[in-house]
């Protein structure tokens, strides 16, 4: 009987001791602690080494790939080394393969006799097929939508190319997402109108900053009836498509063997920091595990996935329990078709209030100058402490937004959970993105840690924050994978 009567004292005593150590292990937003996480992950090497491993011994990891699969075990296992609990949720992803791609220009005026010169191009996502034999057909050169709409004409059984160039000098100025979002229009929509008009096939001049003859891939919105061949080719292979144009007629010998195979298995890696008080409310940090076939991603989006993953190895190091669970998430299939973050919000869309912030890193490895935040009005003073915290390292810029429609977050931000994002200089970042030189020795390691660091910081804040954000009201703009 005296045996018995103890337990009840003894579950509580229990009970007691587990409170306080959690309390202990949870110091909370006081500015001591944030300073420690902030430089803890300052000094912390861990995103750099997992940044190496995905990209030099996974290497390219389309969606649907092997290297894609391969991903998600090795993420997944170094989250579980790090105590976190794993999970893997199941995407079924689009699965597109390039084959041969080469182009050639065979005929254009004052052509000395048997000359052609070759044309450096890459299929884009999605892209439609050439005969085996390839094609060779008359290009139309245009440089906006209003003038292939004033050409329709031509166009039937000929090749568009879209040369419109990508704007460096608004890059150069802090604008490097405007300027991109000028461009890629013509790389989503172009081979879209281009085939509607009964095009033959289409080109885009590529998407970036840097001239130095690479090519950049990406989505396109083609829809499956209307799948022509459509390519990236070079800034400089534009430029002398457009110049030989002026003189008379080009013509363009095409070869493009992608294939569009039957949708793939994959996964989200997720990964959960359990909270103490508030465990059931959740900080969600993230980047995509996917790439673009030609390089190994590494500032797109690899960067993004280890700086999620330093946060938890921060943390552990730290012995450090937040109020409210820590997510991170490795999202698959953000590049040409963003399956990962729509079957997350399918799966979680009942528990979207309890997402009390998102926040994803895919903007490339430039230095963090800051936060931007989809918030309201009234929370954006509610951040001036974790400005102040994140200030000694030069990221204590902040820019509130009513949406900030970050690539996978998309559907969690309409679902009105509060978004974030690092504010990043990308003046160079196009110079990479979708090329064959997105390469490991791209990222600067200090500014990898800045990145860990700035999203660490404001995980362990927004983890333990005692206000609320409120949520968002303001549906974010329509978004598409080909836009990416």
């Amino acid at each position: 009987m005296r045996r018995r009567n103890c337990l009840p004292t003894l579950t509580l005593v229990a009970a007691s001791l587990l409170a306080g150590l959690a309390t202990a292990a949870t110091p909370g937003n006081d500015p001591a602690a944030l300073a420690k996480v902030r430089d803890t992950a300052m000094q912390n090497d861990y995103p750099y080494q997992r940044l190496e491993d995905l990209t030099d011994l996974v290497g390219p990891r389309l969606s649907g790939s092997a290297g894609a699969a391969a991903a998600v075990t090795q993420v997944a296992d170094e989250l579980r080394k790090l105590g976190a609990k794993v999970t893997l949720q199941p995407v079924k992803v689009p699965h597109w393969v390039r084959g041969v791609e080469t182009g050639e220009v065979v005929d254009y005026r004052g052509r000395p006799a048997g000359v052609t010169q070759k044309v450096v191009l890459t299929a884009l996502g999605g892209s439609g097929a050439t005969p085996a034999a390839g094609i060779t057909a008359e290009v139309v050169v245009v440089r906006s939508f209003d003038e292939l709409k004033a050409r329709a004409a031509e166009v039937k059984g000929r090749i568009v190319l879209f040369d419109v160039p990508f704007d460096q000098n608004m890059a150069d100025r802090g604008l490097a997402g405007t300027a991109y979002g000028q461009a890629v229009a013509f790389r989503s929509a172009g081979p879209r109108m281009a085939a509607e008009m009964g095009a033959s096939a289409a080109l885009v001049r590529a998407v970036g900053g840097a001239a130095y003859r690479i090519v950049h891939t990406g989505g396109t919105n083609l829809p499956a009836d209307k799948r022509i061949p459509a390519a990236a080719i070079t800034i400089e292979d534009s430029m002398l498509i457009a110049r030989l144009s002026k003189r008379g007629p080009v013509r363009l010998h095409l070869t493009l063997t992608p294939q569009t195979l039957p949708d793939a298995d994959s996964f989200n890696v997720i990964a959960d920091w359990p909270g103490t008080d508030k465990a059931d409310e959740i900080v969600l940090v993230s980047g995509h595990l996917d790439s673009w076939d030609l390089a190994t991603g590494a500032n797109d989006d690899a960067s993004g996935v280890v700086s999620a993953m330093g946060v938890i190895d921060t943390l552990r190091k730290l012995d450090y329990r937040p109020r409210r669970t820590i997510r991170v998430v490795a999202w698959m299939n953000e590049e040409n078709g963003g399956r990962g973050g729509k079957g997350y919000d399918d799966a979680y869309k009942s528990l979207a209030e309890k997402h009390f912030a998102a926040y994803e890193d895919d903007n490339g490895s430039g230095r963090p100058f800051g936060l931007r935040a989809g918030i309201g009005l009234q929370s954006a003073k509610l951040m001036a402490q974790l400005q102040a915290a994140l200030y000694p390292i030069g990221a204590g810029a902040f820019r509130r937004e009513d949406v900030i429609a970050a690539g996978d977050l998309h559907d969690l931000e309409k679902s009105g959970v509060p978004s974030f994002e690092p504010w990043i200089d990308s003046a160079n970042y196009f110079n990479y993105h979708h090329t064959p030189a997105d390469t490991f020795d791209k990222v600067d390691p200090d500014n990898l840690r800045r990145h860990a660091a700035v999203m660490a910081t404001t995980a362990w804040f927004l983890a333990n924050m005692d206000q609320e954000i409120g949520r968002s009201n303001v549906a974010a703009p329509a978004a598409t994978a080909a836009a990416k």
